[in-house]
């Protein structure tokens, strides 16, 4: 399974060149955070956002980027709901870190 997720997340990050019409809520969120004004980088982020979270995880977790206490809160929730999205959180996190970081 983590091979072929790492096989189609490196496709995906093959196509980081490529004009996106509009901006998913993680690349949105990325570039309002004002941390990088790096148009590639946060697209390259939510091109492994879409390969790895749903859509609801991805506007949850764009308001980490205004908000990154609210990841903590997560993180240390005792909801089982919370502790799922948090796994798929981190595994989005650690692949976009592999993937688009330079």
């Amino acid at each position: 399974m983590k091979t072929s997720l790492m096989a189609a997340l490196c496709l995906g990050a093959s196509l980081a060149g490529t004009s996106m019409a509009s901006a998913g809520a993680i690349e949105s969120a990325c570039m309002k955070a004002g941390r990088t004004g790096d148009r590639a980088l946060c697209g390259c982020i939510q091109q492994v956002a879409d390969m790895t979270l749903s859509g609801s995880d991805q506007r949850r977790a764009a308001a980490f980027f205004k908000e990154p206490d609210e990841a903590q809160k997560v993180r240390q929730s005792d909801r089982s709901s919370d502790e799922s999205f948090w796994l798929r959180y981190k595994d989005f996190a650690q692949a976009a870190e592999a993937l688009c970081n330079r």
